[in-house]
């Protein structure tokens, strides 16, 4: 039986065409999900008896079942879901200045096998469907409005385990549903989409004319270092990824990416290789995250001193990109992503 909370508003729309009824329907119950948060159709009172029980028959509510939930003395909450096939994944919230976001998975496994992450410890199992993506956001929805009725999810993020290009689909099919006026009303501006560079996801995502952020996980400033770090790269050289990554910007009006970059000890964090980074990413108009790394046993990589984050933050703002650091949140439990799904499975 299918979750309800699996369709998008314009997929619900055509639903319930095919059902024989009008387009307004999607609209009722969009609004009795995620404006009144009902769990049930009963509850939808504005709609039939015999409509009900045929909602009934076909669809459901189900949402993943959270299993672990740890909370950081930072406010940092990560939880494990478990889906309806005993799969788990995990996804993370974490506290802004400017409200809440949510940092949601979108396959069970990793198989890109960055030497830096702890997803890859696990290898891909499946993909998430749009539902099992959504219910991360609604369960940690739902956890805000238990502590504070006026609390709610502010910001998305699909940077939890899984390439999301690999998923592409149901990617979209899950931000579509969050940015609805008539969904979670989450602005587009505050959801990002992030890829370790998957070209023809890159070029796909230029065309769908949405206003979501794009991230491009990069991590190195050559394409040697790049290929011990990312195996994607052997498949998605700089040599395509960069190109790719303007025609984006022209495609999608002027949408400029943000180019994420771990910062790990000695390899990637001298001021050489902020040099040989400005080189390579100027023409594409992006900006830069930088990000402490969350040091994972297994990979025996280490996080850079701040001496050198900051030194390798300080040329970048100096040659006119706009680069930030990351802040760092819930190095108290197991910070790293797919770290907390790594150590359960173990178990």
């Amino acid at each position: 039986m299918k979750s309800i909370y699996g369709f998008s508003y314009p997929e619900l729309e055509e639903e319930m065409l095919s059902l024989g009824q009008s387009k307004f329907r999607a609209k009722q119950i969009y609004a009795w999900l995620y404006k009144k948060d009902v769990t049930s159709f009963d509850e939808m009172t504005d709609i039939s008896k015999a409509f009900r029980d045929e909602l009934k028959s076909r669809y459901d509510f189900y949402v993943p079942e959270c299993t672990v939930r740890q909370e950081s003395k930072d406010g940092t909450v990560k939880s494990l879901f478990r889906m309806k096939d005993g799969e788990e994944v995990e996804s993370v919230l974490m506290h802004y200045v400017y409200g809440y976001a949510v940092c949601v998975s979108s396959q069970v496994g990793c198989n890109m096998g960055c030497a830096f992450c702890a997803s890859g410890l696990l290898k891909r199992k499946r993909n998430l469907t749009a539902e099992e993506m959504l219910g991360q956001v609604l369960s940690y929805d739902r956890y805000l409005k238990e502590k504070d009725e006026n609390l709610r999810v502010s910001h998305v993020v699909v940077m939890g385990t899984g390439e999301p290009f690999d998923n592409y689909d149901n990617v979209l099919s899950f931000v579509r549903n969050v940015n609805s006026p008539f969904g979670l009303d989450i602005g587009a501006r505050h959801i990002t989409v992030s890829t370790c560079g998957i070209v023809p996801g890159i070029l796909r995502f230029g065309k769908e004319g949405l206003q979501i952020n794009l991230a491009i996980s990069l991590h190195a400033p050559d394409d040697e270092r790049r290929d011990r770090l990312m195996p994607i790269n052997k498949a998605y050289p700089l040599e395509k990824l960069i190109p790719a990554i303007i025609q984006y910007y022209k495609d999608s009006g002027g949408r400029r990416c943000t180019f994420e970059y771990v910062m790990i000890k000695d390899f990637n964090d001298s001021i050489a290789d902020a040099k040989k980074l400005y080189n390579l990413i100027y023409p594409t108009h992006g900006f830069v995250n930088l990000i402490p790394l969350n040091p994972v046993k297994e990979k025996g990589l280490l996080r850079s001193d701040d001496e050198r984050i900051d030194a390798f933050h300080r040329y970048l703002l100096s040659k006119g990109i706009k680069s930030t650091i990351r802040k760092e949140f819930g190095s108290d439990i197991d910070a790293a992503c797919g770290q907390l799904r790594a150590k359960y499975a173990n178990k």
